[in-house]
């Protein structure tokens, strides 16, 4: 008798992307000081640990639309735990924590006009 019991997994690299959820920032902000946010977070987070092309993989992942941000982190071995992408491991286990705001818009954002 076989192992009746088991079932194959069908991803091997944790959940499937989803929107993050709405969020608001602290104060409104510009598109412009959110553009800021996000490039200090991705000048400075390789700094935090874990690999580069992990965490480049992660900025494109980012900037992407969910089904191409699937395919990125499918891609690069990347294991999503929150499947908003705020917290990732690569596949020796480094931990990659993203906030919010390099995933999504707040709800408070300030557009022009």
């Amino acid at each position: 008798m076989g192992c009746a019991g088991s079932t194959p997994k069908t991803e091997d690299n944790g959940k499937k992307l989803k929107k993050p959820k709405p969020w608001k920032h602290t104060q409104a902000i510009t598109p412009a000081q959110l553009r800021q946010m996000r490039d200090e977070f991705w000048d400075t987070a390789p700094h935090y640990g874990g690999q580069k092309e992990i965490w480049d993989a992660l900025r494109a992942a980012a900037d992407s639309d969910l089904a191409l941000a699937q395919t990125i982190v499918d891609s690069a071995g990347i294991i999503v735990s929150n499947s908003d992408m705020t917290l990732c491991y690569d596949e020796r286990g480094a931990k990659y924590e993203l906030p919010k705001y390099v995933l999504s818009e707040p709800t408070n954002l300030i557009r022009d006009g």
